[in-house]
């Protein structure tokens, strides 16, 4: 028996969009990563009074969300993988797993998450990892079904480890629409896809999911930049927005969240939403 995801997805996607601000970045093993991310709890208070949609957090975190007693507090997506792929150097053996192989998503349904996400990291000659990341969203695939659990697939096209020093992001269009195919094909609900290089042909990424695309920020950039980029991708059917050092490594994460809400929930253009940054 199947049990629909319906009620779980309403909550993310408020009026059509969801702004899911990421903090699970400490399952990563990067150091760069948990810059601003120090202090968890204080991390949590300054976005739960900032309201996106959801906040999206490992299972040993995720108690900071969700014994608040806020009724109104963001959804919690939670984070149920974790691998190598995202340090500076090649490790001699890359891999991705599930943080319960057992049972992958009970800890979700005990925090009462809205959804579960896990990677399927594309990296030049790593078959092996491929294979791992199809294996953990096949083994996710049928918990989430049965538990009526939305499952978010994030799509990851990486560039060769020697080019930027670090596996980067390859956006490549071609590549992401592929394995965006590939996600959707496997029954993702959500997928959290990164940008094209050229923001105009991010449609082709939205036609290819037939499901929710959420927008992967990636490294932090120039805040102007971030928003008018947003608002390009938001125009060429992106649901909404994952972003994580581009909101919690700013000096006013309250402010940057105002401006992605306003631009997602109220169709703001990229400069509408630079000054509701501004005026934050």
């Amino acid at each position: 028996m199947r049990v629909s995801p319906k009620v779980r997805m309403n909550r993310l996607f408020t009026h059509g969009g969801c702004l899911d601000v990421a903090i699970d970045h400490g399952v990563c093993n990067e150091p760069s990563f948990l810059a601003g991310l120090e202090d968890m709890a204080g991390v949590v208070d300054t976005l739960i009074a900032a309201k996106p949609d959801a906040i999206q957090m490992t299972y040993g975190q995720a108690d900071l969300l969700q014994g608040r007693p806020e009724k109104d507090k963001p959804a919690l997506v939670m984070r149920i993988d974790m691998g190598n792929p995202y340090n500076d150097r090649r490790h001699r053996v890359m891999w991705s797993q599930l943080q319960n192989h057992d049972d992958p998503i009970i800890g979700a349904l005990e925090m009462d998450a809205a959804c579960v996400v896990v990677n399927l990291f594309m990296l030049p000659d790593e078959p092996e990892l491929f294979r791992q990341c199809v294996e953990n969203i096949s083994r996710v695939r049928a918990d989430c079904q049965r538990y009526g659990m939305p499952l978010m697939i994030e799509p990851l096209v990486m560039l060769p480890n020697e080019v930027r020093g670090g596996y980067q992001v390859d956006g490549n269009a071609e590549k992401i629409v592929t394995l965006v195919r590939l996600a959707s094909e496997m029954g993702a609900d959500i997928i959290k896809a990164d940008p094209t290089e050229n923001p105009e042909d991010f449609h082709r990424v939205v036609e290819a999911a037939r499901v929710p695309v959420l927008v992967r920020g990636g490294g932090k950039d120039d805040l102007k930049s971030v928003l008018m980029k947003s608002a390009t991708l938001i125009s060429q059917g992106a649901k909404g927005m994952v972003y994580g050092r581009n909101i919690y490594q700013h000096d006013n994460p309250k402010a940057m969240v105002s401006a992605l809400m306003a631009m997602i929930h109220r169709g703001a253009s990229g400069d509408e939403a630079w000054d509701i940054y501004n005026r934050g």
